[in-house]
């Protein structure tokens, strides 16, 4: 494992115009399990990876390459500071979401890449 803490890719937030539409593809047509979170479903999950549909945000879908790619990591606030350590831009500082902790990075391309971490007690 390296110093920064990475584990393995986490989620994938892939662009979608209808939601339930896509439940159907990924959960019915290709037999993904459903995600559920708070009782709503966001998205599908195969092996350890989520694949999260997103209707409200930025991307829209393509044939082109358009997923957000998350990267679980032991623990998001010390991967964090590692990469400020590496002058490595952080647009998105570590948050709490519900007890999810959330940052990203760019990668020398100028690529957005997410991480996260369960938020220790």
């Amino acid at each position: 494992m390296s110093t920064l803490g990475f584990m393995q890719v986490k989620g994938i937030a892939l662009a979608v115009t209808d939601a339930a539409r896509a439940r159907r593809f990924y959960v019915e047509t290709l037999g993904f399990a459903p995600i559920l979170d708070g009782g709503e479903e966001i998205g599908a999950q195969l092996g350890e990876v989520l694949i999260m549909f997103k209707s409200d945000w930025y991307g829209s879908p393509t044939e082109e390459p358009n997923p957000r790619i998350t990267i679980e990591t032991e623990d998001a606030r010390a991967t964090e500071a590692a990469l400020r350590e590496r002058s490595v831009e952080i647009p998105d500082p570590v948050e709490d979401y519900g007890g999810r902790l959330i940052g990203s990075f760019l990668d020398s391309e100028g690529n957005k890449i997410w991480f996260c971490s369960t938020a220790k007690a």
